[in-house]
């Protein structure tokens, strides 16, 4: 999985709205975008402007998982 960023707002909007139902994915508010690699020669041909982040790192990936406040028990 790649993580990548839309070059704007417009961007994001659209190439959201291609990858739904074609990829699994996951996005963030901090602007970022989870994809499979195979997406990405997908979202260029449809000319969504977009910069590959990188490979989703372990820590972000479990991160969720882990809650430092969790509760007693």
């Amino acid at each position: 999985m790649i993580l990548i960023r839309f070059s704007d707002a417009q961007m994001e909007k659209r190439g959201l709205g291609y990858l739904a139902g074609r990829f699994n994915g996951k996005t963030w508010n901090t602007g970022e975008t989870l994809v499979p690699e195979e997406a990405l020669a997908h979202l260029a041909a449809e000319g969504i402007r977009f910069t590959v982040e990188g490979r989703m790192s372990y820590e972000k990936s479990y991160a969720p998982l882990r809650d430092p406040a969790a509760a007693a028990v």
